[in-house]
Formats: C-alpha cells, structure tokens, sequence
C-alpha cells in the first residue's frame, strides 16, 4: 500500500534535516541568487554548477547588474556549463525584472513562470525557497523519486503520466511553514540517494515504502524514453590564423546551437569551394587553392544529435576586417574573456598554445 501524503512529508523533512545538504552557496533567501541556481542546475550536476555559481554571482551580485551587462559577459562566464539557451534567458529574464518590475522578484509562481527561461517547477522552486510559498516542484529528480517510491509506469516525458506525476506532487505538499525543508529533501534524495543508475535503498527514508524496492524494480523505473536513432551531423571549420598569433571568430546567430556564442567560421556544403567562402569573409589566404589537411576531428554530443566538426588550419596573408559586433580577431590570452562553446574553446587552447 502507498505511504500516505502526510506521512510522505513527515519522514522526508525529519531525513533532510539530518542528512540533507544545509551549506549549499545558494540556500539563502534572496530570490535572485535562488534564481541563478535554479537555472544553472537545470540538467547540471551540483558539483558542476559550485564551480560556476560563485564566480557568477561575484561578477554579477544583483539582477540589476546582471540586466545591465553585456551578453558577451554572461555567456563568458558561461562557457563549459553547456545549454546556452539558460545564459540568454537569464539575461533577459533579469532586463525584464529590471524593467517592469523594478528590479524586485515577482513572489508568486504563477508571475515568476512567465519570465523566459523559467518553467513551472523553477518558479515553484523560486516561490519556496526565496518566500516560503506552498508550491510543488517537478524536476527530473523528483520525477524518479516519484516514480520508484509509488511505482508510476511510463515515461514521465509523457503528457499523461507528466500530469500525473504534477497531480501527485500538489497532493504530498506539506503546511507551508515546512515547504522549504520539504522541497529541499526532495532535490536532496533524488541528488544524493535514488540515484539513476545506483540507488542506494539503504539509505533511503522509504526504503520499506518504496514500492519499486519492494518489487525489486529500482533500476526499471522511471520508464526509459523510448529509443530512438540520434542523427549525425558534421561540419566543417576553419581555423583562420595570422602571423600575429590571433584566429579569425564569428559571432553565431541569437539562437540554436550555441546562440550568441563565438565560433569558428562553418564551411558548409552550400559553399561551392573554399575559395567562395574566403571571398565571403574577405580573407586571402596561403595556398587556398585547395583545403589543407584538417586536423583531428571534434566531436561533441547534443541532446538531440551528435556533431563531429573538422578544423582546417588555414595562415591568413590578407585579414579579413572585424565587422562590429560579428566577428573577431583574437589572441590566446583573450580567450578567456569571450563566450566558447567548451568544444571550440578546447581546440583553440591547445592549438594555439602548440603553434605559437
């Protein structure tokens, strides 16, 4: 029989109050540093993000500071922590604060989930943890944890059992005077104890509740998404370089893959030749009769496809002039100061370091 909500709630805060995280930088009540946690944790892992949050909020200590930066700024400090979209969505969120509300959080979810990049469990989890609201979270944590402890079949990607699963956690909330333990111990077991791929059952405040542990179906639940084929997609870059050490940069479009991020310039199949895509950037460059030797190729996985890139090192005679805001000319010590995906940032660091 499933454990009743009252007493869900009960031995869940008992757990977290003895065995849950209590010195996490963000476990404070100022909405925007809660915010800028959320967001970074969303598909993240806590480890990841304490490398990232602390020179974040040192850089940007207010959401008015954060509105008032430059996006190239954000994205830097961005850069390795992946889904880009996250960066973008935090600095308009934070415009859109600023602006229509004075830069003071809205307290209600309800306002809080129209701002972009913020769902319906992210603003229930701003709502508790910065104002104490009675408001359920759903994130991919809390799903498993769901899903053993009451052994809910089906992929929780699934509208159906996604609504279920949301019914379910509306119905085990606590008073609100208990929410922000509650919600905390729910991010905690799911982090640190009903695990993906090793649960540890021995530890768990529901280990005799469980139903999935009582049926011995832990590493069956949550239903798996059902299988489906990953497309390859490949690119071709070039690695544009000048006698003075620096590599040639474009700015990538505003959204999809790594939007408003600094890459290197794609030659793709709709260039008939090389020749035409170094006459687009204005670029002469050493024998450009025919495409040098690429170096080895890069590989990086996306959620929804797998990209290999193929970099070609290209000496540059004549430089192509930077157009504003979308493209470049820099150095290896400027690196560090601009928004890279990981993937880019990587090659150039270890190219550049080996050639000049």
């Amino acid at each position: 029989m499933p454990i009743s909500s009252k007493q869900f709630a009960k031995q869940l805060i008992t757990w977290q109050k003895i065995h849950g995280r209590h010195h996490l930088p963000w476990q404070v009540s100022d909405a925007y540093a809660v915010w800028v946690s959320e967001i970074m944790l969303q598909q993240t892992q806590v480890s990841t993000v304490l490398n990232y949050y602390p020179r974040f909020m040192a850089r940007f200590p207010t959401v008015t500071a954060l509105a008032s930066a430059d996006i190239d700024d954000v994205l830097s400090l961005w850069s390795g922590l992946g889904y880009y979209s996250r960066a973008r969505n935090l600095h308009r969120a934070a415009q859109y604060i600023a602006t229509h509300y004075g830069g003071q959080f809205p307290q209600h979810a309800a306002l809080l989930a129209e701002l972009p990049g913020i769902g319906r469990s992210t603003a229930a989890a701003i709502a508790a943890f910065a104002f104490g609201q009675r408001e359920a979270i759903l994130d991919g944590n809390v799903r498993r944890v769901f899903t053993r402890v009451f052994a809910i079949e089906g992929w929780p990607g699934n509208k159906a059992i996604e609504q279920q699963l949301w019914q379910l956690a509306e119905s085990l909330l606590p008073d609100a005077a208990e929410i922000q333990p509650y919600t905390q111990g729910l991010m905690d077991l799911g982090s640190l104890v009903c695990r993906r791929g090793q649960p540890d059952c021995g530890s768990c405040p529901f280990a005799q509740d469980c139903l999935a542990n009582q049926q011995g179906r832990q590493r069956q639940l949550p239903t798996p998404r059902p299988k489906r084929e990953i497309p390859q997609r490949e690119v071709k870059w070039l690695l544009l370089y000048d006698t003075e050490g620096r590599v040639f940069l474009e700015k990538r479009p505003p959204t999809g893959i790594w939007g408003g991020l600094w890459s290197l310039p794609e030659w793709t199949a709709e260039h008939t030749s090389l020749a035409q895509r170094l006459q687009e950037l204005a670029v002469i460059a050493e024998n450009a009769a025919e495409a040098p030797a690429p170096l080895h190729a890069v590989t990086h996985q996306f959620t929804h496809f797998h990209l290999t890139a193929y970099p070609y090192p290209l000496a540059v005679r004549t430089q192509a002039e930077c157009r504003e805001s979308a493209s470049c000319w820099v150095n290896a010590a400027e690196l560090a100061h601009i928004g890279l995906a990981a993937p880019v940032r990587r090659l150039l660091e270890t190219w550049m370091s080996s050639l000049f």
